[in-house]
């Protein structure tokens, strides 16, 4: 049997978390337009009879300017140590000297698959081939792959090459959980990624979600969470004209929060403000960083 763990890499938005949803066929990680939604380390486990993959994706390769940001690359640290194979992933229009020089500064120690992602973004082969040509000289490279995790193209071979270079071994996980986190992180992340779909610019970054409660009622889960800002006007943001945006959030979240637990929900959001909670070491900790 052949099991191991596959870390994801890259820049912010090159589709990690959209490709990890695409290889579990389930929503493990939360997706958005913008830059720098991940911000922990999501284990996702993949199990079929001959073989176990853990698929770790992870923030976006950042310098730090916040606490926060240095927590979310300590997870990017964390990873490099324990994979067993690395893919290294990309958007095919990104610039390439860039993306070589984020990875070459990884020194990685595991066999490292390039992922060539978003190819369905990029109209001349010529192009792609370029692409494909330039990687395939590096050293830390052991293949080139060109995929589109949007469209669920190229899939099947990566998970191939992976299986290639895992080593063989005992399956760590049993049973059939898709995760070693807890319901409730998942919870705390379908929230985030409405206050990503629903608020602008800068606001998204400066929250973040605790779950408080998660009780199993008889006939549905009574889920409160807070909602944490750095400021009062966030707050009044969050909350909209009459609570009118809070509602929003809390129907679209309470909506995908049931189809990933399958069972009805009771979802009751509080916001609080905690100034400059993204660099205080006590709120971070609270806060699950």
């Amino acid at each position: 049997m052949k099991t191991g763990f596959v870390n994801i890499f890259g820049k912010p938005n090159a589709g990690k978390s959209t490709l990890l949803n695409a290889l579990m066929g389930e929503k493990m990680a939360i997706v958005s337009h913008k830059v720098q939604t991940t911000r922990h380390r999501i284990k996702a486990i993949l199990s079929q009879d001959d073989y176990q993959i853990i698929f770790s994706d992870t923030p976006g390769i950042i310098d730090p300017k916040y606490k926060l940001h240095e927590k979310m690359m300590q997870a990017v640290k964390g990873s490099l140590e324990d994979a067993d194979v690395a893919l290294l992933i990309m958007d095919a229009r990104d610039n390439k000297e860039e993306c070589h020089e984020v990875f070459a500064s990884l020194h990685l120690k595991a066999p490292a698959l390039l992922v060539i992602n978003k190819s369905d973004t990029i109209k001349e082969d010529v192009a792609l081939q370029a692409l494909v040509a330039f990687f395939e000289q590096q050293s830390y490279v052991k293949e080139v792959l060109v995929i589109s995790a949007l469209q669920k193209k190229g899939l099947d071979t990566l998970i191939e090459r992976i299986l290639f270079y895992l080593p063989e071994g005992a399956p760590f996980f049993e049973g059939d959980d898709l995760s070693d986190l807890p319901t409730k992180f998942f919870v705390g992340e379908i929230i985030r990624e409405k206050i990503f779909e629903l608020y602008h610019e800068e606001l998204p970054y400066h929250a973040t979600v605790l779950v408080q409660e998660f009780k199993e009622k008889n006939t549905l889960i009574k889920i409160g969470a807070d909602i944490i800002v750095q400021r009062e006007t966030q707050k009044g943001i969050i909350l909209g004209e009459g609570g009118s945006m809070i509602k929003k959030l809390g129907t679209l979240a309470r909506k995908d929060i049931e189809a990933f637990i399958d069972s009805k929900v009771f979802l009751e959001l509080f916001v609080k403000v905690r100034p400059k909670w993204r660099d205080n070491e006590l709120y971070l900790k609270e806060y699950g960083y």
